[in-house]
């Protein structure tokens, strides 16, 4: 697509400076006073000097020129995406409307002498704009009037935001499974990055981190076919070779949306930048079940602990035990009692001891 628009550039440049010399030598000022007209060999060679400069301008320039279109177009797109349909309907039929009110009066200015074209521009500027403006801001009252009725701006508000999924949480697998549970609504917002992310690991050499990548794409095949809810994948990568966490905060800013994840930077870094995250290991930590002191349980003794005589186990969401003087009951499954929880970033850790010993004391 660059080496299109160089070739299209170059072309207008050298298409230009020969319309331009041509142009300028066949001026009679310029012949009278210089003497030098079309057909004569030195207009020539100043036509095909002109011709091949300003050629040479479009072709050296074409790569900047692209980047500031490219730029334009990108920072208009994602301000229309995020201006809903109706002002954008509304705000169209209100520019027409004032363009026509502009012709109109336009018509009866435009015999006037010398100013009468420029009056009918500026007219047209001004009445374009105002009812462009006017439309958009007063779009219920307008809609009022032919009996339509528009969506409360608290409705706007309570909207179900698009759900962005990152490739950690995608590979951890959990999500399909909150999904099926319908605590998440859709829509799912796949990005085109990300799934070139999880196969550029699914291809890799290393036996990990291609099972790894399988897995995400199993976990994404699975959402798609077998759960009732919305997926759509976003193709569109507008943000260049920025990082990927980057990108998924951009694109969750540009749909309004809200980021999935599970990575701890990741979700430091949206919340600094104002955008909503949903942090699976967060959701985790709030639906395990609540333990408090006094309550008994069996625990299966995996291993010895850190200090003395400790042993560890784990319940079955992965929440360490250490049980103080468990460690002679190591390969067992014993009764125990919770003498203090511990709650951290990293999760929750249990203290407890065994039943039999909390009788004798």
């Amino acid at each position: 697509m660059k080496r299109f628009i160089r070739i299209l550039l170059t072309l207008a440049g050298l298409i230009g400076g020969f319309i331009l010399s041509y142009y300028v030598l066949a001026l009679d000022p310029f012949t009278r006073l210089t003497g030098v007209g079309i057909d004569d060999p030195v207009g020539k060679t100043i036509i095909l000097t002109g011709t091949i400069i300003l050629g040479l301008v479009g072709f050296i320039s074409a790569p900047r020129m692209t980047r500031t279109v490219s730029d334009g177009a990108r920072w208009a797109e994602m301000r229309l995406q995020k201006v809903p349909l109706p002002e954008i309907l509304s705000g169209t039929i209100g520019l027409i409307l004032g363009l026509i009110v502009a012709i109109l009066l336009g018509q009866a200015f435009s015999r006037v002498p010398l100013v009468g074209s420029v009056i009918s521009t500026v007219g047209s500027l001004v009445l374009g704009y105002l009812g462009l403006a006017v439309f958009s801001r007063k779009r219920e009252d307008f809609a009022g009037l032919f009996g339509f009725r528009t969506r409360d701006r608290s409705v706007k508000e309570h909207a179900v935001q698009p759900k962005v999924l990152d490739t950690n949480v995608i590979i951890d697998g959990r999500i399909a499974d909150i999904c099926k549970s319908g605590f998440i609504e859709g829509p799912i917002v796949i990005p085109g990055f990300v799934l070139e992310e999880l196969r550029h690991i699914a291809d890799s050499s290393d036996i990990l981190k291609r099972n790894r990548g399988r897995r995400g794409l199993d976990v994404l095949n699975r959402i798609q076919k077998e759960l009732n809810i919305h997926v759509q994948v976003y193709e569109r990568d507008p943000w260049g070779d920025l990082e990927v966490d980057s990108k998924l905060i951009q694109l969750a800013k540009t749909l309004d949306g809200r980021v999935v994840t599970n990575d701890f930077n990741l979700n430091k870094v949206a919340e600094l930048q104002g955008v909503p995250v949903l942090n699976i290991n967060e959701l985790a930590n709030a639906v395990k079940p609540v333990v408090l002191p006094g309550e008994e349980m069996s625990v299966h003794v995996i291993k010895d602990g850190k200090e003395s005589g400790q042993g560890v186990g784990y319940l079955d969401d992965g929440t360490m035990i250490v049980i103080d003087g468990g460690r002679r009951h190591i390969g067992e499954t014993i009764g125990v009692m919770v003498t203090s929880v511990l709650q951290t970033a990293a999760g929750r850790m249990i203290f407890a001891r065994p039943k039999a010993e909390r009788a004798m004391s």
